[in-house]
């Protein structure tokens, strides 16, 4: 080595190289400018022998070992290298080219880094993660990291042998961002990142935002390309526009790909092949969307509410554009697609996002409140504004790159309260000394102001099951920014009403009527989801009845007051049913998707009358429900008694003709036909405290719908 060459050497630096604790590898490695010269510095671990290939001259020129390890360098002219590459001799005398890392730039601008620290980066999905991109003319692959506490962090894979010493990444000490360009490298590549601490531990991590993983038990991330999609739903989209607002129909037909997806062998279809079967599903059912379980990566023992790869589509039923193709040929059958979100916590794994960096990064410190009570999962720390980075941006990666309609909160109750399945003793109340998590309250806040401003045509929906106000509705001091909440409490009481003896009834008419007391108090889809029947078929055996028959009109009643009461609907898988019921829920759907009473006034109370629920003892329920106009008005009676019903009187406030056009006992529904064929015309006769009375028959567990036509 020449003495000039020897004189411009760092070696205090090339030693923290060569030992895998460098972490501003470009202050070393790479092209650095010495006056008229470049000094060029790499680092292949047993190489024979390194050459640079200039491609300005095309000349290669030999590096000198300035390492046993595999540390190179020369001193070149400027003007010869500003474009090169390696030429690298490996130890079975084959030669290979590769990129030079340390000559390309960060991708981060002063901007962004400055959004991230302030945690308000909400597409930091773009620049953390794996991205295959071009920069300076040449493809590769930019990796970004957040990972403030490691001594060094490096890419690892089959492309520098999963050495860490090779790939060592830049870190930025104001925000604690690792990142690298690594030339050359294409999507489909495994990788990791192998972090080193202070006190000299490593260990390995896959990627928190890679758009793609291994399953398990494989925890290798996968670099992805999400971009590029060419989208074909651009009507649905601009639809999707004009129709945003509670003023429209809203049926949610529950699927789990994990099910529908096996094959006759076993293997899961893809994405592409589900597509045609969802859409068929849900346009059959009358669905205006599907609801999805989370498609994030999972373990297999875990199940998909337990995500892990929260940017990462499983990989069980294809690529990100698999899934994309699956979103796309739904948005064109006009069917939305909405997917649950778990924000609350994450499972503990080894190579996961617990200790990420050595120390609680995403996780609550461990001082017993970072540990979910009830499935010793980890919570997020919703006080950091990393965190909510991490976790706004995956809200706006899922709506953007794969044009999901909506999302919903799993769990929120478990976010919001901090004695959530604790004892007292196991929690510390907040500066006021109540049980509100107010880190949560404010990220909620954040989430839903940062989503309502960007993408107003979407739905952002909360799953909680306590007693929390004002989720629904704007962001403000009050309310929590969601659009929609599930109404479990309505779900609790007709459950217990519709599965009890069914002599015992009348004792409990009121777990029926209830929910109309607090009905206009949040925007509420009722839910009839798997946790709570399994499926329509499930739900089926567990009612009371002495044969199929009864059972089957009892389901048929239950399902018509679920659809005809205030509320947006959700409904879990049908199962294999009787072939009166399935065309019953496709009739019930159409029937309400084709009537703006049953929808356009859910949050109003001019949208709802009761004209009878205090009779318990007859099990009959009747009321009205009405569109804005007042130009589709409908009289519904549900009769949840096993006694007909051939003359029974209803009081209404309108004179007119009432016209049935919805009975759940006609013959398409496998019903005996206890139907009212003809318009009936009501009489001024005070009854039920309306000034018209009108005479009908209703059929046992049955329920009968009647349009209001004026006179």
């Amino acid at each position: 080595m020449t003495d000039r060459l020897y004189g411009y050497m760092d070696w205090p630096r090339i030693e923290a190289v060569v030992y895998g604790e460098e972490n501003c590898p470009r202050e070393i490695l790479g092209r650095q400018e010495i006056k008229n010269d470049v000094l060029i510095q790499c680092f292949f671990p047993n190489a024979k022998g390194v050459k640079v290939d200039s491609k300005k001259s095309g000349r290669k020129y030999e590096m000198e070992r300035a390492d046993e390890a595999g540390f190179y360098a020369v001193l070149l002219p400027a003007k010869e290298v500003s474009s090169y590459e390696f030429i690298v001799e490996g130890e079975d005398g084959k030669k290979r080219r590769y990129g030079d890392a340390y000559r390309f730039p960060s991708q981060f601008t002063e901007k962004e880094e400055e959004m991230f620290r302030q945690g308000v980066y909400y597409r930091a999905y773009e620049r953390l993660g794996a991205h295959p991109m071009v920069v300076d003319r040449v493809r590769g692959v930019y990796f970004a990291v957040w990972a403030p506490n490691a001594l060094r962090v490096s890419v690892v894979g089959d492309f520098n042998q999963w050495d860490g010493r090779v790939h060592p990444m830049q870190k930025s000490p104001s925000t604690g961002l690792h990142e690298l360009f690594i030339p050359r490298l294409k999507p489909g590549e495994l990788y990791k990142f192998e972090i080193r601490m202070l006190n000299g531990s490593m260990f390995l991590k896959t990627d928190p935002y890679a758009n793609g993983r291994e399953r398990t038990p494989g925890m290798a991330s996968v670099v992805e390309k999400v971009s590029g999609y060419r989208w074909g739903d651009q009507a649905w989209m601009k639809k999707r526009k004009s129709q945003a607002g509670k003023a429209a129909p809203l049926s949610i037909g529950q699927v789990d790909l994990a099910q529908m997806a096996r094959a006759e062998d076993g293997s899961f279809l893809t994405y592409k092949e589900l597509a045609d079967q969802v859409a068929a599903y849900a346009m059959e059912g009358g669905y205006t969307h599907v609801e999805l379980p989370p498609v994030m990566e999972y373990g297999d023992e875990a199940g998909p509410y337990a995500t892990s790869g929260y940017y990462a589509p499983t990989s069980r039923f294809g690529k990100p554009e698999d899934l994309q193709y699956f979103v796309d040929h739904l948005h064109q059958k006009q069917v939305g697609v909405l997917m649950d979100w778990t924000p609350v916590h994450f499972p503990r794994e080894d190579e996961g996002l617990s200790m990420l960096d050595g120390t609680c990064l995403y996780e609550r410190s461990q001082d017993g409140a970072g540990t979910h009570p009830i499935w010793g999962t980890l919570l997020f720390d919703m006080a950091s504004p990393h965190v909510r980075n991490f976790l706004i941006s995956n809200v706006f990666y899922w709506l953007e790159c794969y044009h999901l309609d909506g999302l919903r909160l799993d769990d929120v109750d478990a976010m919001l309260y901090l004695d959530y399945g604790r004892e007292p003793g196991q929690w510390t109340p907040n500066m006021f000394g109540g049980n509100e998590d107010l880190d949560a309250v404010e990220f909620i806040k954040h989430m839903a102001s940062a989503v309502r401003k960007k993408h107003p045509d979407v739905l952002l929906i909360a799953q909680e099951d306590g007693y929390w106000p004002d989720l629904t509705g704007p962001v403000d001091d009050t309310h929590m920014g969601f659009h929609y909440k599930w109404n479990n409490g309505w779900t609790h009481g007709f459950l217990d009403y519709i599965r009890g003896e069914r002599q015992s009834r009348t004792a409990h008419h009121d777990e029926l009527t209830a929910s109309m007391l607090y009905a206009y108090c949040e925007d509420f889809i009722l839910t009839l989801d798997d946790r709570d029947i399994v499926t329509v078929e499930r739900f089926l055996e567990s009612l009371p009845g002495e044969d199929d028959r009864e059972k089957q009109d009892d389901l048929k009643v239950a399902l018509g007051y679920f659809f005809t009461h205030p509320g947006k609907k959700y409904l879990a898988p049908w199962g294999s049913l009787p072939e009166g019921v399935g065309a019953y829920i496709k009739g019930l759907n159409r029937f309400y998707r084709e009537h703006p009473a049953l929808w356009e006034q859910d949050g109003d109370p001019a949208g709802f009358e009761w004209i009878q629920q205090m009779e318990a003892g007859d099990n009959i329920l009747a009321y009205m429900r009405r569109d804005r106009q007042k130009k589709d008005v409908l009289l519904i009676i549900c009769n949840f008694s096993g006694e007909k019903q051939e003359e029974y009187k209803v009081g209404v406030p309108y004179y007119g003709k009432y016209k049935e056009i919805f009975n759940s006992d006609a013959a398409a529904f496998g019903g005996s036909g206890v139907v009212n064929p003809r318009a009936k015309t009501c009489r001024k006769a005070e009854w039920d405290g309306r000034p018209y009375r009108l005479t009908v028959k209703l059929p046992a567990w049955g329920i009968a719908v009647f349009a209001y036509q004026p006179m």
